[in-house]
Order: structure tokens, then C-alpha cells, then sequence
């Protein structure tokens, strides 16, 4: 179905959960700004919290997360007393204003916590904000989860955990340092589907030493334990920017045709298997709320990927944690050590940020809406890019200010959204390839 055309995927590409992307952000915006947005925000706007939790007990050599090694107690209670503070900061300066509909923990892996640390921050979060019914998902490494997580999770009122699979293949797992046995996979799920929590896989391609008959034997695995919604990532390998990536010989990774061709063959397989394509990368079952958004149109993309959130407002919480306001996103510190002087000291810990030129909503609205549906309006506006090379292999039609991507160009959705980002230079080695 899909055509490899190797001269567009030659240039990396921001995956685009935010625009302008972090590459933009400064330290010219920080707490400042971040202070004026929550000291502003309407009472009744919905909120979007995320938690984000910067350890793990085993660092796995593919990671492009900013995690550390959860090996001393001291250094997590310390973290989790500064996110305790953070929260109540935060909560502060909305004053009872907003109403947060989602909270979700991501990572790193929360469960390198201490469950009793865990439920700690969950308290905190539901006694300092409105959370009302709000919907609970966590990041979970399916190595770290055993039954007492699983009734804590369900007692708590979580509704959505995602594991961190990547590949059931065991010698793919040991060359990136990830061994998770099958069983142990099949455990989890049953655990969390008994409790009453719906189950969503990340799984990769392009991995050191796999092939496509690994890829194909994961997939079907994956299939058959039927989590809500599955996200295939390409394995991004950069170890220039990623010492730990250094244990992955360059040589031992599919190469380009490879991984086009296995991104294809996810595509071929979970659709068939009755998952709806979502945007380029995630997949979900029918009755999932992800896979409805799409259907109706509701489809949005920040840093968490697509999502059918459409809060008004996310706040990220936690070192290296992103907030994104219409005109606005802001980073905290993304050092753990910095961050928890920051907020044991009472000050917010944002650090950089961009804000957003009307010029920069504009165009983040193109992007999103070709990521999230396939087409988008730039009306009659003169001076943007000229699609004549996609419009030549009909991977885009544009008609009367309407950019539509056909159905031929998923895997070039980055690379076509990409034309429109007037940040991006030619030579930037930041980004992954798009497949």
C-alpha cells in the first residue's frame, strides 16, 4: 500500500507534540511566565495534569526519556516531597480555579517508586485540585508490577495503565537491555484487566538485530492479549545525544528500507486485526475513546502523543514536565537535583519555554490538523511552502486552500506537516527520521 521514497525520509523531523518544539524553547521564558498563566487562567477552563517521574530501576539502552537509575531511597522521597510542593504551588496560584479532567503520571517509570511514595502524590493531586471524576493513567514497566500495584492502582480509581513492551523477542530485548519475558506481560494484563483497568502497549521497530519476522511474532502477540490501543514507535537511535544509546551498535540496526517496510507491516497487521490507524504511529480498538476521537474529528497531539484530551490547559509537573497554554509552553528544570532546590524553596521551577507568536498558532494549527485528520485549511495566504514534490508522487492534493494527504501518505505525514515549520533548518540533527 505504502511506496518507499527514500529522498524524503533523508532529513530528521520533530514528531511534532508541540510546535514551535523544544528545540525553540529559551530560558528567556520560564516562571515568570508561567505564573502570569496560572494567575490568569479562567475559573471555569478544564486542566490537564502530568506527572512525571524520572526514574527507573533499570535504564534500558534504547531510552530516549530523561530517566535516571532509581537506586537510592533517599534520592526518590527527596523528589517526591519537592513534587509535593510543586503541586501545592501550583494549586496556590490557581486559587480553586480550573477543573482538571485528566491526570496522568508518566516517566520514567512510576512504579520505580515506592507504592506507599505513589499514593502519596496521588493524594496530594486529588486534595489540591478539583479532580472530579477526572480520568487516571499511568506508565507502567510491566517488570515492577505485581498484584499489590495492581489493587492500589484499582483502589486509587486509575482507569488506564500503559506498559512499556517494546519487543517480545528475546534476543532483541538483550541487546537493549530489557528482558520481559512473555508470561510476565500476560500476567500484568490479566492482573489489570481483573481489576477493572483498560491496557494500552508501546511497542518499537527498527530495533538492534530485528527482523521482520521478530516484528511480526510481537505484533501477533500483542494482538492476542488485544490491549485498547497499541503505539508503534520507530526506535530513534541517537547516540550522539544519548550516552546509553552508545551500547547499541550502529551496524546492528534495520536499515532505512527496513524500517519503512516494517512500519508498513504494523500498519497491514494491526489494521486488520480490527485496530483504527491514528495518526501516524498509534492504534486503538474501536470502541476505545482514542479511535472515536478520531472518527469524530476530536483528535489532538502534545506531549503525551495523540490524544482525545482537549483541555484547555496542560500543566506538567515534575522535573523536565512541559505545560502548554494556548499562547504559551514552558519547561521545568530538567534536572532533578536543580528542580527539588526550586521547589522546596517555594519557587516555580519552569525554566524555558517559547511563547506563541499568532503567527506560531497558526502554523501550529496546520500541523496538528494534518497529523490528527490528514488536511487542513491555509485559506489563500500567500508564502507558504511549495508541495509540488508530494503533489507529483500523490501523497497531497491542495485545492483551493485545502491541503488533503491521500491515503499513500501516512508514513510521510512528519515530512509533509515538517514544510510548514519555519523553525526547522536543513541541518538539524536533533530529530528522528519520520519512519
Amino acid at each position: 500500500m505504502w511506496t518507499y521514497y527514500p529522498d524524503l525520509l533523508a532529513q530528521p523531523v520533530p514528531r511534532y507534540t508541540s510546535y514551535p518544539t523544544a528545540a525553540q524553547f529559551t530560558a528567556d521564558v520560564g516562571a515568570t511566565d508561567m505564573a502570569s498563566r496560572l494567575d490568569t487562567l479562567d475559573a471555569g477552563a478544564s486542566l490537564s495534569l502530568y506527572v512525571h517521574i524520572p526514574y527507573c530501576h533499570d535504564i534500558c539502552w534504547y531510552c530516549g526519556c530523561n530517566t535516571g537509575a532509581a537506586n537510592r531511597s533517599h534520592r526518590l522521597s527527596a523528589y517526591v516531597e519537592a513534587l509535593e510542593q510543586e503541586i501545592a504551588l501550583v494549586a496556590t496560584r490557581l486559587g480553586g480555579r480550573g477543573r482538571a479532567r485528566r491526570i496522568a503520571f508518566g516517566g520514567g517509570s512510576p512504579n520505580s517508586l515506592p507504592l506507599v511514595d505513589f499514593i502519596r502524590l496521588l493524594q496530594q493531586l486529588l486534595l489540591c485540585f478539583d479532580v472530579h471524576d477526572a480520568e487516571i493513567s499511568v506508565e507502567l514497566d510491566p517488570r515492577r508490577l505485581d498484584h499489590q500495584w495492581i489493587a492500589t492502582l484499582a483502589a486509587m480509581g486509575v482507569d488506564r495503565v500503559n506498559l512499556g513492551v517494546q519487543t517480545f523477542s528475546p534476543h532483541v530485548q538483550a541487546r537493549i537491555g530489557r528482558i520481559q519475558p512473555l508470561g510476565m506481560v500476560e500476567r500484568a494484563v490479566d492482573g489489570l484487566a481483573q481489576a477493572g483497568i483498560t491496557t494500552g502497549f508501546d511497542l518499537m521497530y527498527g530495533l538492534p538485530g530485528q527482523g521482520m519476522d521478530d516484528l511480526a511474532a510481537t505484533l501477533d502477540m500483542a494482538i492476542r492479549m488485544a490491549p485498547a490501543r497499541i503505539a508503534l514507535f520507530g526506535y530513534a537511535h541517537m547516540p550522539r545525544l544519548l550516552s546509553r544509546q552508545r551500547r547499541i551498535p550502529a551496524n546492528d540496526l534495520p536499515g532505512q528500507a527496513a524500517r519503512f517496510a516494517m512500519a508498513a507491516h504494523g500498519y497491514q497487521r494491526l489494521t486488520r486485526a480490527g485496530y483504527r490507524a491514528i495518526g501516524f504511529d498509534h492504534f486503538a480498538l474501536a470502541d476505545d475513546s482514542l479511535a472515536q476521537a478520531a472518527g469524530e474529528g476530536r483528535l489532538h497531539r502534545n506531549f503525551q502523543g495523540f490524544t482525545d484530551d482537549d483541555a484547555d490547559a496542560l500543566i506538567g509537573l515534575g522535573a523536565s514536565a512541559i505545560s502548554q497554554f494556548p499562547d504559551l509552553i514552558v519547561q521545568n528544570e530538567k534536572q532533578s537535583g536543580p528542580y527539588r532546590t526550586l521547589a522546596v524553596a517555594g519557587h516555580l521551577p519552569a525554566a524555558r519555554g517559547a511563547v506563541r507568536t499568532p503567527q506560531d498558532r497558526q502554523r501550529a494549527d496546520i500541523i496538528q490538523s494534518l497529523l490528527c485528520t490528514g488536511q487542513a485549511s491555509i485559506g489563500a495566504t500567500t508564502g507558504w511552502p511549495d508541495l509540488a514534490m508530494f503533489e507529483a508522487r500523490n501523497l497531497v492534493h491542495v485545492e483551493s486552500g485545502q491541503i488533503r494527504l491521500t491515503e499513500r501518505a501516512l508514513p510521510y505525514a512528519r515530512v509533509i506537516a515538517a514544510r510548514f515549520d519555519a523553525y526547522l533548518q536543513p541541518q538539524e540533527k536533533r530529530f528522528s527520521n519520520a519512519i
